[in-house]
């Protein structure tokens, strides 16, 4: 008999184990009110990739502006990306996306790391049929879509979270509205006029994001070790070898390393490079005619055009780190 009872006993556990083990397995979440928290629910959650290891945020660190602080963030079994992680911040206004301008909304762009198989390495199709297997989430989407998951839900939530992205807070922001003068110094002062006239950089980098949505070939293909070809591999265009999207400069000073492979640490690096691009790769094709001469900046333009770059830093990330 009493073999018998601890026998019984011993079954009831086990079933209250596996129980609780099922239900662990689902960490309580906090309930979305709107379709850009539910976004930011899945942005951050492994639950989008093949072995939810790696979420959105794996790459896009929130510390950094959403970009990575590596030349090639890593993906699904650790394998190692193809080009530089841009940041995912004030993105809502642009015309392309990725370094290749492959996708032309926030929409199609959230579909590519998932299904990349360097990156998350799943079916779209897939994440919808685990997030209607998750309790939690069945019940967030069919509360703000009216429906379970689909596709279509799934990407507009993701991308409705990265429209919130935006940044217009800065020292130059203050400085432009006039706010607050005093953040912006003398030195980002002259290094404004440095980036609009002598430095070139606002034939490429204006507007309120600090670009002209345009591709351009800075000098980083030379068809040998630099043999990214870029925009080229969309359009198949000739004119396009070599050419990258121009990125905005929000943030920019968080979000290092920089050029789509991630090849200068500081933005004086880069600067350095585009004073006397010869001095790094002499061996370049189709390199674009502003850059066709030195840019002759004196050490002092060097460190004022620094500071106005700097001078783009959102106040949120100001803040973090007092």
């Amino acid at each position: 008999m009493f073999c018998t009872k601890q026998y019984l006993s011993l079954i009831v556990l086990f079933i209250i184990c596996i129980s609780c083990s099922k239900e662990s397995k689902e960490t309580k979440l906090k309930e979305p009110s709107t379709i850009e928290e539910l976004g930011e629910l899945l942005f951050f959650d492994s639950i989008l990739s093949r072995d939810n290891k790696i979420s959105c945020a794996s790459c896009h660190k929130p510390e950094f502006a959403f970009a990575d602080n590596t030349p090639f963030s890593f993906g699904i079994d650790s394998l190692k990306g193809a080009r530089n992680t841009p940041s995912a911040m004030n993105q809502s206004a642009r015309n392309f996306h990725f370094w290749d301008g492959r996708s032309q909304s926030l929409e199609e762009q959230a579909v590519g790391p998932i299904e990349n198989p360097l990156e998350m390495d799943i079916p779209l199709s897939v994440v919808v049929q685990k997030l209607n297997k998750h309790a939690q989430y069945n019940t967030f989407f069919i509360k703000i879509f009216g429906h379970a998951a689909d596709k279509k839900s799934v990407i507009d939530a993701i991308a409705s979270f990265e429209r919130t992205l935006e940044t217009n807070n800065s020292a130059f922001d203050c400085y432009m509205n006039a706010s607050d003068t005093t953040k912006f110094s003398a030195s980002a002062k002259r290094g404004r006029e440095i980036f609009n006239v002598k430095g070139k950089c606002f034939d490429c980098h204006f507007g309120p994001d600090f670009t002209n949505d345009d591709f351009r070939n800075i000098g980083l293909f030379n068809g040998k070790d630099l043999n990214d070809s870029g925009r080229f591999k969309i359009t198949r265009d000739p004119e396009d070898i070599g050419r990258f999207k121009v990125s905005g400069l929000r943030n920019i000073a968080l979000t290092s390393p920089y050029m789509h492979n991630g090849m200068f640490r500081t933005l004086m690096d880069v600067i350095n490079y585009y004073n006397t691009p010869d001095d790094f790769i002499n061996n370049s094709k189709n390199r674009d005619s502003l850059l066709a001469k030195p840019l002759g900046l004196t050490v002092q333009d060097k460190k004022d055009l620094v500071a106005f770059l700097v001078s783009l830093t959102d106040a949120r990330f100001l803040k973090s780190k007092k």
